[in-house]
């Protein structure tokens, strides 16, 4: 029973490998990113390949906006001036995105964040993996 004790406890340590996030993290959200591959509740995978579009955020003192844009072949990126302003809320060493447009609100968790990935968990338990994009460069 002991030893039965130990493995649950064990895996369960294992499987919260959330990280806790502090204000200094925050930095990391600005600038461009884009869907590396989104885990379903299920545990099943969907990768992307190809993103036609790309994430940019711009936090400063916990507030901001996301904007999509597109890549383009010269490196530049257009976008349509649509915005969804973001608040992050820290608490206990857990962030969250809260997202607002004229038609909607909504909110993801930040699971992980560092310089070059970040993964985010909505309220349907979906992961969204993030990663900063390579520019596209003719040769």
């Amino acid at each position: 029973m002991k030893k039965l004790f130990i493995l649950f406890f064990l895996g369960a340590t294992g499987l919260s490998c959330k990280q806790k996030i502090s204000e200094t993290d925050l930095q990391y959200l600005n600038g461009y990113w884009e869907i590396e591959k989104v885990t379903l509740p299920d545990g099943d995978t969907k990768e992307y390949k190809v993103n036609e579009t790309i994430d940019y955020f711009q936090i400063a003192q916990k507030k901001g906006f996301r904007s999509k844009v597109m890549p383009q072949v010269d490196g530049s990126y257009l976008t349509n001036d649509i915005k969804e302003s973001v608040q992050v809320s820290l608490k206990d060493g857990s962030a969250t995105l809260h997202y607002k447009t004229t038609y909607a609100k909504w909110n993801e968790e930040i699971i992980t964040l560092s310089k070059d990935h970040f993964v985010v968990k909505n309220t349907q338990d979906l992961e969204y993996h993030y990663k900063r994009p390579i520019k596209f460069s003719v040769k």
